[in-house]
């Protein structure tokens, strides 16, 4: 097993690094951006452009798989380069420049399309560089602690993002245009904090595996990262996205569709408040147990859907255990990840299991928009609930059937 290293000089009781506190600025003002696609997208293709279940699913998984190729790519070049930053800078850039872009593509499926995997795209380069920065300036005790701060900033964007379009599509309209420059203003503010603010302290180059392509590979020949790895990409198969979340939860309490950008608030307080306290229980008790824990939560939430008349009050449920989903997940698998692999592909280690969950994710979100379109709404959360029982079960017993190593 691999233990993550930080410099001495970085160690300071209780407190973590500066990096991390920077890195938390930029996701929190990148998230303002992608959230706000986030909760305008589903009204717009499936009640604005009028497509079907199985389109929005499509495009939804697409819009999730499209990261897959490049986190490969961003961990790779940062291992290679040790220029962490200057490859995660890259991906916010991507992002930020498709934002202008989407208006012009008007009600063209393809160009939504092709814009919302560019903008995936971007988050895929960035994701491993910007998670390696973290786990190489934070001490290993405190992993899930820095992590879950990281994750907590960035969910204060998560939070503003739907109420920021929101109020948009109140004061003008079902309108694009507005949502997405207001979207590309935050990512490039987002993209500034980062050149100005992160700093990248100079390291010796690391011992361990010379990074490639091979070598983020052959990580999986180790038994206590497979397993890892393995059982993230069944979870991942077995998770909805949260667009589905959202329109499921509005249909299944009849909250007003006006709402519906609004729902993933509710997500994004429960992380907010429990990101942070989740990652430091995870420090003490083991981030694979709060990990499975938190898709136990996500078990409850598709089984809230299924509860008759539960109007307001099961939105509400409903929306606190997707948050707490994801307090207990976002930021404890990547800090669980970053103990296995060595300091020389940190990125590369991290890329692989993220990518892992992409594909699954995108299998998970076309599968689930045909169910959706051709099947019963009970038939696919019962559906939905059979694949999340049986990827946790699976995955408990690869993680505790295990030899020690």
């Amino acid at each position: 097993m691999y233990v993550a290293s930080v410099r001495p000089s970085e160690r300071v009781r209780g407190k973590v690094p500066g990096t991390v506190v920077a890195l938390g600025a930029v996701s929190l003002l990148t998230d303002v951006s992608a959230e706000m696609v986030t909760a305008f997208m589903p009204v717009y293709l499936l009640f604005t452009l009028n497509m079907s279940y199985a389109q929005f699913g499509v495009l939804d998984g697409l819009y999730t798989g499209a990261t897959a190729v490049l986190r490969l790519v961003g961990g790779l070049v940062s291992d290679r380069t040790h220029r962490h930053k200057a490859v995660a800078a890259a991906g916010y850039g991507l992002s930020a420049v498709t934002k202008l872009i989407f208006p012009l593509v008007g009600a063209s499926a393809f160009g939504i399309g092709a814009t919302m995997a560019a903008d995936r795209a971007g988050k895929g380069l960035r994701t491993a560089p910007r998670d390696a920065l973290i786990s190489l300036a934070t001490p290993p005790d405190r992993l899930g602690a820095a992590f879950g701060l990281h994750r907590s900033m960035d969910t204060v964007g998560a939070l503003l993002g739907p109420l920021v379009t929101f109020l948009l599509l109140y004061w003008l309209g079902t309108v694009a245009g507005p949502v997405f420059v207001v979207s590309g203003c935050f990512a490039a503010i987002g993209l500034i904090v980062l050149v100005a603010f992160v700093r990248e302290n100079p390291r010796p180059a690391p011992t361990g595996p010379r990074p490639s392509i091979r070598a983020g590979l052959g990580l999986l020949r180790q038994a206590g990262y497979r397993r890892v790895a393995v059982a993230s990409a069944l979870l991942g198969l077995a998770t909805l996205s949260d667009a589905f979340v959202f329109i499921l939860v509005q249909q299944a309490t009849g909250a007003p569709l006006h709402l519906l950008p609004l729902l993933p608030l509710g997500t994004a307080l429960v992380f907010l408040l429990a990101a942070a306290p989740l990652g430091r229980v995870a420090d003490r008790v083991g981030r694979w147990p709060v990990f499975l824990g938190g898709h136990v939560a996500l078990l409850a939430v598709y089984a809230l859907l299924l509860v008759p008349g539960t109007g307001y009050a099961g939105a509400v449920a409903a929306l606190v255990c997707h948050g707490l989903f994801y307090a207990a997940t976002d930021g404890v698998l990547s800090a669980r990840v970053a103990t296995l692999v060595p300091e020389s592909l940190r990125a590369s280690g991290l890329a692989v299991v993220q990518t892992g969950q992409a594909l699954a994710r995108l299998v998970s979100s076309v599968a689930f928009g045909f169910l959706l379109q051709y099947a019963a709404f009970g038939t696919a959360v019962h559906t939905a609930i059979a694949s999340l029982v049986v990827a946790v079960a699976t995955s408990l017993y690869l993680t505790t059937t295990a030899r020690p190593t």
